[in-house]
Protein backbone atom coordinates (compact mmCIF):
# COMPACT_ATOMS: atom_id res chain seq x y z
CA UNK A 1 0.00 0.00 0.00
CA UNK A 2 1.22 3.06 -1.04
CA UNK A 3 1.78 6.32 1.55
CA UNK A 4 -1.09 8.57 -0.65
CA UNK A 5 -3.57 5.62 -0.15
CA UNK A 6 -2.53 5.35 3.58
CA UNK A 7 -3.46 8.63 4.18
CA UNK A 8 -7.02 10.23 5.07
CA UNK A 9 -8.37 12.17 1.60
CA UNK A 10 -7.91 15.51 2.97
CA UNK A 11 -5.04 15.27 4.95
CA UNK A 12 -2.49 18.38 3.96
CA UNK A 13 1.05 16.55 4.67
CA UNK A 14 1.94 20.06 5.42
CA UNK A 15 -0.36 20.47 8.33
CA UNK A 16 0.51 17.34 9.41
CA UNK A 17 4.30 18.45 9.29
CA UNK A 18 3.31 21.15 11.41
CA UNK A 19 1.39 19.49 14.12
CA UNK A 20 4.11 16.96 14.19
CA UNK A 21 7.07 19.61 15.11
CA UNK A 22 4.42 21.59 17.43
CA UNK A 23 3.99 18.29 19.21
CA UNK A 24 7.70 18.35 19.26
CA UNK A 25 8.05 21.48 20.82
CA UNK A 26 5.39 20.80 23.83
CA UNK A 27 7.61 17.61 24.57
CA UNK A 28 10.56 20.03 24.92
CA UNK A 29 8.76 22.26 27.22
CA UNK A 30 7.37 19.36 29.23
CA UNK A 31 10.86 17.81 29.26
CA UNK A 32 12.04 21.60 30.63
CA UNK A 33 9.26 21.39 33.27
CA UNK A 34 9.85 18.21 34.52
CA UNK A 35 13.39 19.58 35.62
CA UNK A 36 11.91 22.40 37.13
CA UNK A 37 9.01 20.46 38.71
CA UNK A 38 12.20 18.13 40.17
CA UNK A 39 13.97 21.27 41.45
CA UNK A 40 11.04 22.98 43.44
CA UNK A 41 9.96 19.32 44.68
CA UNK A 42 12.86 17.29 45.04
CA UNK A 43 16.43 17.83 47.04
CA UNK A 44 17.76 19.91 44.20
CA UNK A 45 17.43 23.54 43.46
CA UNK A 46 15.51 24.72 40.43
CA UNK A 47 18.79 26.21 39.17
CA UNK A 48 20.97 22.81 39.33
CA UNK A 49 17.93 20.65 38.08
CA UNK A 50 17.54 23.11 35.52
CA UNK A 51 20.79 23.33 34.39
CA UNK A 52 21.87 19.56 35.01
CA UNK A 53 18.74 17.48 35.25
CA UNK A 54 18.75 14.92 32.09
CA UNK A 55 15.25 16.33 30.93
CA UNK A 56 16.45 19.63 30.39
CA UNK A 57 20.10 18.76 28.97
CA UNK A 58 17.72 16.04 26.25
CA UNK A 59 15.36 19.28 25.72
CA UNK A 60 18.31 21.33 24.50
CA UNK A 61 19.92 18.57 22.14
CA UNK A 62 16.35 17.83 20.77
CA UNK A 63 16.28 21.69 20.49
CA UNK A 64 18.96 21.80 18.63
CA UNK A 65 18.74 18.83 16.41
CA UNK A 66 14.91 19.51 15.25
CA UNK A 67 16.19 23.21 14.83
CA UNK A 68 16.57 23.04 11.05
CA UNK A 69 12.52 21.54 10.92
CA UNK A 70 11.57 24.54 11.98
CA UNK A 71 13.64 27.28 10.02
CA UNK A 72 11.14 29.71 9.17
CA UNK A 73 8.15 29.41 11.15
CA UNK A 74 6.75 30.54 14.02
CA UNK A 75 8.54 27.36 15.88
CA UNK A 76 11.25 28.56 14.77
CA UNK A 77 10.77 31.35 18.01
CA UNK A 78 10.05 28.79 20.13
CA UNK A 79 13.36 26.48 19.37
CA UNK A 80 15.22 30.53 19.89
CA UNK A 81 13.33 30.92 23.19
CA UNK A 82 14.15 27.57 24.86
CA UNK A 83 17.86 27.72 23.60
CA UNK A 84 18.48 31.12 24.95
CA UNK A 85 16.95 30.45 28.44
CA UNK A 86 19.45 27.31 28.90
CA UNK A 87 22.02 29.23 27.58
CA UNK A 88 22.02 32.21 29.22
CA UNK A 89 20.72 30.67 32.89
CA UNK A 90 24.30 28.74 32.82
CA UNK A 91 25.78 32.20 31.69
CA UNK A 92 24.22 33.65 34.71
CA UNK A 93 24.75 31.10 37.30
CA UNK A 94 28.67 30.97 36.47
CA UNK A 95 28.19 34.28 36.90
CA UNK A 96 27.49 33.83 40.50
CA UNK A 97 29.82 30.67 40.60
CA UNK A 98 32.82 33.22 39.65
CA UNK A 99 31.55 36.05 42.23
CA UNK A 100 31.26 33.33 44.80
CA UNK A 101 35.17 31.93 43.93
CA UNK A 102 36.21 35.77 43.39
CA UNK A 103 35.19 36.47 47.42
CA UNK A 104 36.85 33.28 48.81
CA UNK A 105 33.16 32.21 49.97
CA UNK A 106 31.95 35.15 51.57
CA UNK A 107 30.14 35.93 48.33
CA UNK A 108 27.46 32.90 49.11
CA UNK A 109 25.86 35.03 51.26
CA UNK A 110 24.73 37.56 48.43
CA UNK A 111 24.95 34.80 45.22
CA UNK A 112 21.66 33.16 46.79
CA UNK A 113 19.55 36.50 45.50
CA UNK A 114 20.87 36.36 42.00
CA UNK A 115 20.38 32.24 41.94
CA UNK A 116 16.84 32.84 43.39
CA UNK A 117 15.84 35.04 40.92
CA UNK A 118 17.46 32.80 38.23
CA UNK A 119 15.43 30.15 39.16
CA UNK A 120 11.70 32.52 38.90
CA UNK A 121 13.56 33.78 35.65
CA UNK A 122 13.58 29.73 34.52
CA UNK A 123 9.99 29.38 35.76
CA UNK A 124 8.53 32.31 34.20
CA UNK A 125 10.60 31.84 30.45
CA UNK A 126 9.12 28.16 30.51
CA UNK A 127 5.21 28.59 31.27
CA UNK A 128 5.22 31.89 29.26
CA UNK A 129 6.44 30.02 26.23
CA UNK A 130 4.65 26.84 26.70
CA UNK A 131 1.08 29.34 26.93
CA UNK A 132 2.38 31.10 23.89
CA UNK A 133 2.55 27.54 22.00
CA UNK A 134 -0.83 26.48 23.01
CA UNK A 135 -2.07 29.42 21.69
CA UNK A 136 -0.11 28.83 18.76
CA UNK A 137 1.94 31.99 18.94
CA UNK A 138 5.43 32.80 18.30
CA UNK A 139 8.07 34.20 21.24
Amino acid sequence: MDEAAARPPNADPTMLRADSLIGWTHAIYALHAFSLLTGIIGAATVVGAFLTGWPSIIAVILNYVKRSEVRGTWLETHFRWQIRTFWFGLLWVSLCGLFIVATLGIGLLIAWLPLLLVGLWFVYRIVRGWLALRDRRPM
